[in-house]
């Protein structure tokens, strides 16, 4: 499948703003051994605004628990919450898949205040 085929199809910059991600530190991070695939168990704060938030993220490829507390990572903060097995997932936290498809998170290069969005 070329490039061309494999994007999903066109939006409008109005379709895009519904989509609210923010930029959100990572607070604790636990092992999910009740998930069906390799997870951890995120707490995520994105500022007063919107406060701490809850995640299950497959991501136990390419990051520790010990790396993952006090980073800065993405995430959607406005679909509603996802039941994953026990867990109650509030935010998508953002990745992409590195040469073997496994997930690599998605996060600023620079400290930046917790809670903004992108644009």
């Amino acid at each position: 499948m070329d490039q061309a085929q494999s994007l999903t199809p066109t939006i409008t910059f109005d379709d895009f703003l519904k989509v609210d991600i923010r930029v959100g530190r990572i607070v604790a991070a636990d092992p999910f051994p009740q998930a069906r695939k390799p997870a951890f168990k995120l707490t995520i704060d994105f500022g007063p605004e919107i406060g701490a938030k809850r995640s299950s993220a497959q991501i136990t490829v390419n990051h520790t628990i010990e790396d993952l507390i006090g980073s800065l990572v993405l995430a959607v903060v406005n679909f509603p919450p996802r039941q994953i097995g026990p867990f109650m997932s509030e935010v998508l936290t953002l990745g992409v898949p590195d040469a073997n498809g496994d997930v690599m998170l998605i996060r600023p290069d620079r400290d930046v205040p917790v809670g903004g969005r992108v644009y």
